[in-house]
């Protein structure tokens, strides 16, 4: 398995630790946006996910980009129907964050 670039986990440490998700938890208006921020481990999983998606997606061109945010937009608005349950958006940040390793391990080239 390939291991992810060390600016990647370093970025991600810091992030984790500047910020309780990677949204503005005063403006958390939705179910599964306040449960996030009541959660330190959903929280960490957002920034996690926010910190893996942010970095593919600069390594891709337009065409591959543009299906990385379709499938974005398609996991947040599942992720939206969690609305408060912690166990949902847990298992919803799981399956995300192992798509976006997935997407990762499948580049030919090490970075």
């Amino acid at each position: 398995m390939k291991t992810l670039p060390a600016l990647l986990l370093t970025t991600l440490l810091c992030a984790a630790g500047a910020q309780a998700a990677s949204f503005d938890c005063r403006q958390a208006v939705a179910k599964d946006e306040q449960a996030i921020c009541a959660s330190r481990s959903l929280s960490d999983k957002d920034v996690e996910m926010a910190t893996k998606y942010q970095f593919l997606r600069g390594l891709f061109a337009m065409g591959f980009r543009g299906e990385m945010q379709d499938q974005q937009s398609r996991w947040l608005a599942t992720r939206k129907q969690c609305g408060g349950d912690v166990d949902c958006l847990s298992n919803s940040y799981r399956q995300r964050i192992g798509e976006l390793d997935a997407i990762y391990n499948k580049i030919d080239r090490p970075l």
